[in-house]
């Protein structure tokens, strides 16, 4: 006979559980460690601090929702509104929700959203987190007339629901209120307030439970309960503010290390739950799209995990739910689902006490009320083969993954941690977005990933680009520049013919690699520290492709090396005149909060692309009601002085602009054509698959990645202090290339590409003039002095140039120029 969870605390405490039959199986006991309530009943059927099978979790409060449908008659229940409160019962809400049928849902919240007005509040007496708020998108969700359905775990004294029919019945009075919980253990005396409370206000209130029963506390019951807690505390606690507790369990996995994340590609626009409203929709959507995102979990998982636990986070309950069930519905594997908690409980490894083990870590998502502990029970030492934690990106920070992190204490216990992100929605677009037509964001493409394209590692980053591969884009160079600069053709309608390096242009790039190695490591780790302190702590790198790529993939590995973050990383393309692509931007939107997203760039000329990208986004986001893009471009070289966020402001050689697709992934730059890509298409790239032999894409970055070590120290002190500097542009670079193209006759910026990356490609890509060259510069220039030589170009030197070189392109093509980009023109 198995023993009941309740045991230990009712042999100690002299805590009796009293009522149906039922309540020993849906309930048990443990101590809380709290000054207001002893005791803590723990569900065996909800899925917080017990895993347990989803379809049981689900099913349970599906079986409520159809009861009060029934309650209600299908007239009323059409009308109804379910309102959960959080953390517990956000996901029990929505599953009542889902029973009850057509009902929009909302829940209550913990965590304050900048820019949305609370449509009420209550507090929750005996909680340790007592701050309730009601953040509806849509604020007339609560001001119906229909029956408002009340959803919690359990209703212990009715305080919590009496204070949220209080305020709300004030500011949107109704004659009907349902409240609906998993067990009814109120005391006789509590049992009659609800029905004067009723009386009071005009309106009927009906109770739907699955079980009730009462809990009979005997005097003195507070005191020996906190004594307890702090016998067993002290007895066993390790030190450390965030220290397990209990200590490791004997025969469990050591830290793996192995995390794995998972791109659930969640659908745009859809809530990650019930926080801002979820509508009947909303609903239709999701389940739509869940089978695909279970199956992407699904292959993620090892050939050999039996035994998965799907773990959400706090409030996050339904989403992680519906996952779990839809695992559960499709695999072999026995699938469990919990979620974290912020509730502190005293862990007893005793078969008679519900709360078995305990997992300690830090709050990983900012919250509201400060730093401070969060806990995973019942997980350790549970033989669980592998964990999926679901969270959303809010919550997706580098606390997350520290070394005392909540994956890190996961993968103590567990050979395989699996790490799925659900885009926190972000309600409230902007006035008039409702009268832009909203393309269904499922006809957009996933990322390509290489090896089908790109020579780069599938993780490494995805192209949110199409393949133009078996078109034949290519034009010879003088003709492309006539059309081009005589209005006849767009730089982006065609590509240069890939240049062809000679044995002794490669063996400079490789020189040029081997001396500059660690200054780009450098570099790499004073930009991307700068990102995480600054821009956001868990960024999404997008690099303008293709120049910007492999210093995003750079980034992206600093990051992993430094911090173990596992960042996701993309390209993009931007062509001049025309703008960002817009489609790319909006599958970044609806995968990850825009806010994180942190544009990245390899150098600046003289900052014309920084120009066009914030005019680009400014357009994209009142076309399309997006907000929260920040334009400003991180770059590993600001020679121009046009951005804040950079690795240096010196004009050197990075290797990468030596070389075309051999050494960005064997990608070429984007083309955009009207016949080739339409509205509802990302602009097109080719592979060029053929030029393997000659790739040296991955050799640059694992040249470059190699010397971070030895480099560490000094680029987080230079980091440290340029965030305590004033970094703001200056434009110099904009002001020289003015004052150059005025001083050598061109009159047109636009021919005029200042720094050691521009002026190799003027050279590769188009047809060059001259080059100006410092005087005294030294070997960053020796590949710009043979390319020189081999195209029969003057090298000029010029004393007090601001930049190490610039290339200027031969006026005679400047008849019909248009577009002020100089730096776009060759991407």
């Amino acid at each position: 006979m198995n023993t009941w969870s309740g045991t230990w605390v009712a042999e100690r405490l002299g805590v009796e559980l009293a009522g149906d039959e039922r309540l020993r199986g849906m309930l048990g006991l443990a101590l809380r460690r709290n000054p207001k309530r002893a005791h803590l009943l723990v569900s065996n059927v909800l899925g917080k601090h017990v895993p347990q099978a989803p379809s049981v979790v689900y099913g349970h409060g599906v079986g409520l929702g159809r009861r009060v449908r029934e309650l209600l008659g299908d007239a009323a229940a059409a009308r109804a509104v379910v309102l959960g409160y959080a953390e517990t019962a956000t996901g029990l809400g929505h599953s009542v929700a889902d029973g009850l049928g057509a009902a929009p849902y909302l829940h209550s919240t913990r965590r304050p959203v900048a820019g949305v007005a609370a449509a009420g509040g209550f507090e929750e007496s005996h909680s340790h987190a007592t701050s309730h708020l009601l953040l509806p998108e849509d604020p007339s969700l609560l001001a119906g007339d229909g029956p408002l359905v009340l959803v919690d775990d359990e209703f212990s004294t009715g305080n919590t629901v009496l204070n949220t029919v209080r305020d709300l019945h004030a500011r949107y009075p109704r004659e009907r209120y349902v409240v609906v919980a998993l067990v009814d253990m109120r005391s006789a005396a509590d049992a009659g307030r609800l029905e004067e409370f009723a009386r009071e206000i005009g309106a009927r209130i009906d109770l739907v439970t699955v079980a009730s029963g009462t809990v009979r506390l005997p005097d003195g019951v507070l005191e020996k309960g906190q004594a307890l807690v702090a016998e067993h505390e002290t007895a066993a606690a390790p030190s450390g503010p965030f220290a397990r507790f209990p200590a490791p369990l004997e025969g469990t996995q050591p830290p793996s290390g192995r995390i794995t994340r998972v791109d659930l590609s969640w659908p745009a626009r859809l809530p990650d739950g019930g926080r801002h409203g979820f509508t009947p929709a909303h609903r239709t959507a999701l389940e739509s799209a869940l089978p695909a995102m279970a199956d992407r979990i699904a292959t993620a998982l090892p050939a050999d995990a039996h035994r998965v636990l799907v773990l959400g986070f706090e409030e996050l309950m339904y989403a992680p739910l519906r996952l779990a069930a839809e695992l559960e519905r499709t695999t072999t594997a026995e699938v469990r689902y919990s979620t974290t908690t912020r509730s502190p409980v005293l862990a007893v490894d005793d078969p008679g006490y519900a709360i078995r083990t305990r997992l300690v870590f830090p709050a990983h998502d900012d919250p509201a009320d400060g730093p401070g502990e969060r806990y995973a029970y019942n997980v350790a030492g549970a033989g669980f083969d592998a964990v999926v934690a679901v969270v959303d990106s809010v919550a997706d920070t580098p606390a997350l993954h520290t070394p005392d992190g909540l994956l890190a204490r996961l993968a103590e216990h567990t050979p395989h941690v699996l790490l799925a992100v659900v885009p926190s929605y972000a309600p409230a677009a902007p006035a008039g977005a409702q009268d832009a037509p909203e393309r269904p964001v499922t006809m957009l493409p996933e990322p390509l990933r290489g090896p089908a394209f790109s020579s780069y590692a599938p993780e490494e980053v995805g192209w949110l680009l199409q393949d133009l591969s078996d078109v034949t884009l290519e034009a010879p160079t003088e003709e492309r520049e006539e059309a081009i600069q005589s209005g006849g053709a767009h730089y982006a309608e065609s590509l240069p013919v890939e240049y062809q390096p000679s044995e002794q242009y490669q063996q400079l790039f490789h020189n040029a690699l081997d001396t500059s190695a660690a200054r780009l490591a450098h570099a790499v780790g004073v930009v991307t520290e700068t990102v995480l302190a600054e821009r956001s702590p868990r960024p999404v790198l997008v690099s303008l492709a293709r120049a910007g790529t492999p210093v995003g993939i750079l980034m992206r590995r600093w990051a992993q090396h430094r911090h173990g973050l596992d960042l996701p990383h993309y390209a993009v393309s931007i062509v001049r005149g025309r703008g960002i692509d817009a489609n790319a931007l909006r599958w970044l939107a609806a995968h990850h909060d825009p806010r994180d997203v942190v544009f990245v760039d390899g150098w600046t000329g003289k900052g014309a692309i920084t120009r066009e990208l914030a005019q680009a986004v400014e357009e994209f986001e009142k076309a399309h009601g997006v907000s929260g893009f920040d334009p400003e471009i991180a770059v590993l070289a600001d020679p121009g002085s046009c951005v804040r966020t950079y690795g240096t402001r010196e004009d050197y050689l990075i290797p990468s602009a030596c070389l075309n697709s051999t050494v960005s992934g064997l990608i070429s730059r984007t083309v955009l054509r009207a016949d080739l890509v339409g509205p509802d298409d990302y602009h097109g790239a080719k592979y060029y698959r053929e030029l393997a032999d000659s790739d040296l894409s991955v050799a640059f970055l694992d040249t470059v990645s190699a010397r971070f070590d030895e480099v560490t120290e000094a680029a987080c002190a230079e980091a440290k202090d340029l965030l305590a500097a004033d970094r703001t542009p200056t434009w110099e670079g904009w002001a020289a290339v003015e004052r150059i193209s005025e001083e050598y006759g061109i009159h047109d910026v636009n021919l005029v590409k200042p720094g050691v990356g521009e002026t190799t490609r003027v050279l590769l890509r188009r047809v060059p003039w001259k080059v100006l060259a410092r005087a005294g510069a030294g070997s960053d220039l020796d590949h710009v002095r043979l390319l020189a030589e081999q195209r029969g170009v003057p090298v000029e030197e010029v004393p007090d140039l601001p930049y190490t070189c610039v290339g200027l392109i031969h006026p005679r093509y400047t008849r019909g120029a248009t577009g002020a980009d100089g730096t776009a023109v060759t991407l």
